[in-house]
């Protein structure tokens, strides 16, 4: 069970707050993990009393008991005013004097990148940033996107430790949160069938898709500056190849498991100009129509400009550098209009020595795939070969299936509820650290400037309902290599999509 305290979120009149942190708050009360002396503490510029707050997060359709919407509680604060920060200690030591938390706080950043320094620098200015001798903590919680560059990232990480310790921060990437990517670990250090098996003399490749079915919403001018590359890959997608290819961790605590993510970070090939152009895809959706319905192009969408060359799917090759994967290639990609929303890993293992069963078999559905799915449907599926019953040796894929919904009643955590909890409990271990962060900058950063510097690198045309441009399929087109597709396009005549 955590410790008492409160937890402040900067910024809790916006859509994060009532869509993600409140449901994920109320969770951990129904399953009985939420401290005894517990408030949140929302401040906005929007002015409320607590009534009105409450009275907000009630009207989005959710049921919430009255006990836990007695926990809430709301101070208008502008972060520009220095004068805010003093008026909010005292506004804290009030409900701290009522409900004896011993000043354990947890201060949420759910606000734009732009007020992350003001805010730190503020709580610091009131004293709100050192933990206390008689055992009060800190705690500061930061949302993506975590810089805009390498030099962003390094200047913000440089601010924010002038105020407070690196154990204090946490740098937050939900797709840690999902139950399957916490499962990675579990599934390959925990059984001796896969771990001698997962290295370069057994893989042939490992691919990462995360595909989004919808558009960009209304969310264009946020997307316009950001792209899929910084708001994907840089964190979300480069933390799942950590997962997959780190070496295993001298102990199951934070320190430990974030060291070895760090080191495939640094181990990452770093990707030359040729390399960039041969290796990186970039794609923009087009207008198209997908079961009748007209979609738009990127270009056309509110708050994007009509001559935008933000890429909207980005597709890679790399390689990491060690003694475990040398050699091996590694693929990325994700989108937006592709023709399904699906997160997942597929360890791809190498054809046997002596492929007996060549004439009847394709390179496509042939080798051993592993595939972790991360979501929607969460689950770990292995393909393999059998023969078919009858006469000969005709053969077809099978399947061995684990999905979490098999699990009958048992719920599945939403990510945000684990990685409060984790907070509240002061474990970090799903949680980026500053080096990491900067690591995977690292990688990203030549990448962006290629695009913004150089006019020969291209851009390509998909249109929505595909999976994406054609120019990706031929990253993969060596030695037999093919993207796995979940579904069909949906511009297909049969509109066929099922996971």
């Amino acid at each position: 069970m955590p410790a008492d305290q409160i937890l402040t979120i900067f910024g809790a009149s916006g859509d994060l707050t009532e869509r993600k942190l409140i449901p994920a708050l109320y969770a951990l009360k129904q399953r009985g993990l939420l401290p005894e002396n517990f408030a949140v503490l929302g401040t906005g510029r929007t002015k409320m009393t607590d009534e009105e707050f409450r009275k907000k997060i009630e009207s989005k359709g959710e049921e919430y008991d009255n006990d836990f919407l007695a926990m809430l509680h709301y101070m208008p604060l502008d972060p520009l005013d220095p004068e805010n920060y003093y008026k909010l200690r005292e506004k804290l030591r009030k409900l701290d004097h009522n409900m004896r938390v011993k000043g354990n706080y947890i201060f949420y950043l759910a606000t734009p990148p732009l007020l992350y320094e003001t805010v730190a620098e503020g709580l610091a200015a009131a004293g709100l940033n050192h933990n206390e001798a008689e055992g009060g903590f800190k705690k500061l919680v930061i949302e993506k996107p975590f810089g805009y560059s390498l030099e962003t990232a390094k200047k913000l990480n440089q601010v924010l430790q002038l105020y407070f310790d690196e154990s204090q921060l946490y740098r937050i990437d939900h797709y840690l949160g999902k139950e399957t990517a916490q499962n990675i670990l579990v599934f390959r250090f925990a059984n001796g069938i896969f771990e001698p098996l997962w290295n370069r003399n057994y893989i042939d490749h490992i691919q990462i898709t995360s595909a989004e079915s919808i558009g960009v919403e209304n969310r264009g001018g946020y997307y316009d500056t950001a792209g899929a590359l910084r708001d994907m890959v840089q964190n979300h997608l480069l933390e799942l190849v950590a997962l997959a290819a780190m070496e295993p961790p001298a102990g199951f605590d934070a320190d430990s498991i974030r060291n070895e993510t760090v080191k495939v970070f640094q181990s990452i090939k770093p990707l030359s100009s040729n390399d960039i152009k041969n290796n990186v895809i970039r794609g923009q959706y087009i207008a198209s129509k997908i079961k009748g319905e007209e979609i738009a192009a990127y270009r056309s969408e509110k708050g994007v400009d009509p001559a935008s060359r933000t890429e909207t799917f980005v597709a890679l090759k790399f390689f990491i550098d060690n003694w475990r994967w040398g050699g091996i290639p590694f693929f990325i990609r994700t989108g937006k209009r592709l023709p399904t929303r699906v997160t997942e890993i597929v360890v791809r293992f190498k054809n046997t020595p002596h492929r007996l069963f060549r004439s009847i078999f394709d390179d496509e559905s042939g080798p051993n795939q592993l595939i972790i799915r991360i979501q929607p449907d969460e689950g770990i599926l292995l393909r393999f070969a059998l023969k078919e019953p009858g006469a000969g040796y005709t053969v077809k894929n099978a399947s061995l299936n684990f999905h979490y919904s098999s699990l009958g009643e048992q719920r599945l955590p939403e990510a945000y509820e684990r990685l409060i909890y984790d907070c509240m409990m002061g474990d970090s271990t799903l949680y980026t650290r500053g080096d990491a962060l900067e690591a995977c900058w690292k990688f990203i950063d030549p990448i962006l400037n290629a695009w913004k510097d150089d006019p020969t690198v291209k851009m390509f045309g998909y249109p929505a309902g595909t999976w994406g441009p054609e120019e990706a399929d031929g990253l993969m087109n060596s030695n037999g290599q093919h993207w796995r597709y979940p579904c069909k396009n949906l511009t297909d005549d049969d509109n066929f999509c099922e996971l």
